[in-house]
């Protein structure tokens, strides 16, 4: 019997240094996500669906319904945001970063700026954008890279590589490193000159944010880590904000909808989709 004691108080000693010990982190969600300190004036708390910071060199993933509206934050003006995203029901429909500069004529992501899969229908629209330091062309850091430029890539060392963390991510939806296409990237900019040169344009500063609306149910995932191109020697990078609350997906009201005849073509093919799959 006092075997059986001795193990109920151990247990019981166990359990209360578990409890005693911070549960929250900064870095963790924020559950309900109508407590999260950083909710913008614009939306109402209640609205919320999730509210997170993701560490400087940190990842996160989201599975979302079609109609949700996504805000990347950049409270410290040094996140950056790779992204890559997938059709939630059908994951080998992904991000094409090549026909989401394609179908807008456009290079360089904005406001309205529509990001495709490689199958004609558009994942998300970029509806609005304060930064506009963005990049559709490098991708993501890969760990060859940061071992080359920092000296070591491991998720849990101190310079992660965004493939490594984006690795990481997909793995809780099922996806391998094969089904991961290039990434975009938010909040650390580049422009292609006219000789051809990758010029690194940084940040806009603090305080600025993009807002995503999935057009089709999506698996999202984000690696927070350092631009490829970034000049800085050390590993920079800030904390990340992510919110979620229920949208509408674009439809033939929005601008952006008939913004051009490939654009039309591209969320016709969405909306058709969607309602032959009950989306």
């Amino acid at each position: 019997m006092s075997g059986r004691i001795d193990e109920l108080g151990s247990v019981e000693r166990a359990r209360a240094d578990a409890r005693g010990r911070a549960t929250e982190s900064e870095w963790m969600p924020y559950l309900p996500a109508s407590s999260a300190p950083f909710a913008p004036a614009d939306v109402d708390p209640a609205d919320l669906l999730w509210a997170e910071t993701v560490a400087p060199g940190g990842y996160t993933h989201l599975r979302v319904a079609r109609g949700t509206r996504i805000r990347l934050g950049d409270p410290s003006g040094d996140a950056c945001a790779h992204v890559l995203l997938f059709h939630a029901d059908a994951p080998g429909e992904r991000l094409n970063v090549a026909d989401t500069q394609k179908i807008p004529w456009q290079a360089y992501l904005g406001t309205g700026h529509p990001l495709l899969s490689g199958d004609g229908r558009v994942l998300a629209t970029i509806v609005d954008d304060t930064s506009g330091h963005h990049d559709a062309f490098c991708g993501t850091t890969s760990d060859a890279w940061n071992i080359e430029k920092y000296g070591d890539a491991h998720p849990e060392g101190p310079s992660p590589s965004g493939h490594g963390l984006l690795r990481l991510a997909g793995s809780k939806h099922g996806l391998t490193a094969r089904d991961l296409p290039p990434a975009v990237t938010f909040f650390q900019g580049v422009r292609i000159d006219s000789d051809g040169t990758t010029r690194w344009t940084g940040s806009a500063g603090p305080g600025t944010s993009v807002d995503l609306i999935a057009e089709l149910p999506l698996v999202i995932l984000i690696a927070d880590v350092p631009h490829a191109v970034d000049p800085r020697e050390d590993y920079v990078v800030g904390p990340l904000r992510v919110l979620a609350w229920r949208a509408h997906p674009t439809g033939p009201a929005d601008a952006v909808y008939s913004a051009s005849p490939e654009r039309e073509r591209a969320y016709l093919n969405t909306i058709a989709y969607a309602e032959l799959a009950g989306l």
